[in-house]
């Protein structure tokens, strides 16, 4: 087994690729799905075809007229699989019900990354809980907006997996497959095949190391490091990205093994309408 440390430098291309991406006055185009409900009746008539869009495009897009009740979303989830408790400490003045976390952006410019979800800030690339294993891992991240904030807030991106990994080399994917968190012996490998496609477990580290282990043939610090700046700049190619703007009653299932997903940054400012979105994970 090989191990190393990834460190990012701010000449490797990524870097700039997400200054521009995750920048407050980023413009990009907004996935192309989605259909109108009635809450009151949209497990009844909706529900099917918002599973249909997510088998197909492991996104779904719904523009209800409200939001549902915490006990309809609560029982949308469901339909889906099992919520996953929301656990962490710091967190449980936002949460209801034991699964359901309000991310209310109240929290302004913020390091403390237990309290990014709250922050104005940008929210780097990644796929839910990369540092769990797969078991562990939330299938679905389900997302409502209660209310989306004033003209300033910001978009959450979504980057899918597909083509991130068709940028990739064949010796890229081989050493990706190979190689994995070092601290989390438990955790997947940063790539894997799974039901014919490319699934990755991964997060943009930013400024902080990343240990890793790595169990292919040949490989070195040079080599692996090399794969994970590719992994990164085709993260955040502009052409590959999408966002959602968020409305009152917009409702967002993205699949964790189709999609990375991040936040550009919102003003920093103050504001009397703060974005609130309310958020199941389901495995």
């Amino acid at each position: 087994m090989h191990s190393g440390e990834f460190v990012e430098s701010s000449t490797d291309d990524h870097c700039r690729l997400r200054d521009r991406l995750l920048a407050v006055d980023s413009v990009l185009p907004a996935p192309q799905l989605g259909f109108r409900a009635e809450a009151a009746t949209f497990l009844e008539t909706g529900a099917a075809r918002m599973t249909a869009d997510l088998r197909r495009h492991g996104l779904a897009l719904v523009h209800l007229d409200q939001p549902l009740a915490n006990k309809d979303f609560q029982q949308l989830g469901s339909l889906l699989g099992t919520a996953i408790p929301e656990t962490d400490g710091a967190v449980q003045p936002y949460v209801d019900d034991g699964v359901i976390l309000n991310l209310v952006a109240d929290k302004g410019q913020t390091q403390d990354v237990s309290l990014q979800p709250f922050a104005t800030n940008a929210l780097s690339l990644h796929s839910e809980g990369s540092g769990r294993s797969t078991a562990d891992q939330p299938r679905y991240i389900v997302l409502m907006c209660v209310e989306p904030g004033d003209a300033s807030a910001a978009s959450t991106v979504l980057v899918p997996m597909a083509a991130v990994d068709a940028g990739l080399s064949e010796e890229e994917r081989r050493l990706l497959a190979a190689t994995r968190y070092h601290s989390a012996p438990g955790v997947p490998t940063i790539a894997r095949f799974q039901q014919g496609r490319t699934v990755f477990s991964f997060r943009d580290f930013q400024g902080s190391p990343l240990r890793w282990a790595c169990v292919a043939d040949g490989a070195g610090e040079q080599s692996v490091n090399g794969a994970l700046r590719r992994l990164l700049a085709q993260m955040y190619d502009p052409g590959h990205a999408r966002a959602v703007s968020w409305s009152r009653g917009l409702l967002v299932v993205i699949d964790n093994t189709w999609f990375f997903h991040g936040r550009t940054a919102g003003v920093s400012r103050t504001t009397d309408r703060p974005r609130h979105i309310k958020r199941l994970r389901i495995r």
